[in-house]
């Protein structure tokens, strides 16, 4: 089934509601405080929708050669999941947290169907890996080291990395990091001369410019560009808006410019 078609999972995607944010907003909080019929009928509401943001989200998706009747489904998935975990006391629309949801199932969900066969056993360390990595996080408010983890799971060091990097997605070159609206920087552009005998001087003045940051834009940075998070991801783990990630990271990048 071909995404021009009205049809996806026999859903027909031209006649799929739209929800206003203060329609979300009262379905989620029926959701936690109604009754059990009221949160049977508003979950279902909830979910049909936000149907159209699934279908937006695998449109990224859609170079992959994956069935998008498959992709729809797997998105739906993480919809619910984000329904079911959203804070609807915070001051975050829900598709800012909604989307980095429904990108994450349907990334685990590529990795597991990689044409690359990762081990069942090398994907359960990962797996276990990044579930401590998260609780640490949260627990400790910044990310542990591949030590840290390692101690917990009773493992060499080197087993946690190797695992990790066999379920990490390969990387295009031409994959954007970075744009301010008018240059786009590349994975490639990040990719460094080793032969270059002035980059430990640049080196140097950069580690001196981002010790003037924030630690708010530390971490901003950090997720940006040494995770690989998208700005709407970052948004929804830091808990403010995608625009307030965008003008942080503009602000920082800005100073470390000026400083170098």
């Amino acid at each position: 089934m071909q995404y021009g078609k009205v049809e996806i999972c026999g859903v027909n995607t031209s006649s799929l509601k739209i929800l206003k944010e203060s329609e979300k907003r009262e379905l989620l909080k029926k959701i936690k405080n109604g009754t059990p019929e009221e949160q049977k009928k508003a979950r279902e509401k909830m979910i049909n929708g936000n149907l159209r943001l699934v279908l937006s989200v695998i449109q990224r998706f859609t170079n992959r050669g994956e069935n998008p009747d498959d992709l729809f489904q797997v998105g739906v998935i993480g919809l619910i999941k984000a329904i079911d975990n959203f804070d609807a006391s915070l001051d975050v629309k829900f598709s800012t947290y909604g989307v980095p949801m429904i990108i994450g199932e349907i990334r685990r969900y590529l990795r597991d169907n990689n044409s690359v066969r990762v081990s069942r056993s090398m994907r359960d360390t990962a797996y276990r890996a990044m579930q401590i990595k998260e609780e640490l996080t949260t627990k400790n408010n910044k990310e542990p080291s591949v030590e840290e983890i390692a101690k917990i799971m009773e493992v060499p060091k080197e087993t946690v990395v190797l695992a990790l990097e066999a379920i990490v997605e390969p990387v295009s070159l031409y994959e954007p990091v970075f744009s301010d609206g008018n240059d786009t920087i590349y994975v490639m552009d990040q990719i460094g001369d080793g032969n270059d005998e002035e980059s430990w001087l640049e080196e140097l003045s950069f580690r001196e410019a981002v010790k003037n940051l924030s630690d708010r834009e530390k971490r901003i940075l950090s997720l940006r560009f040494f995770r690989g998070k998208t700005q709407m991801e970052v948004a929804a783990e830091i808990g403010i808006s995608q625009a307030q990630v965008s003008r942080i990271e503009k602000g920082a990048l800005s100073a470390i410019k000026k400083s170098m």
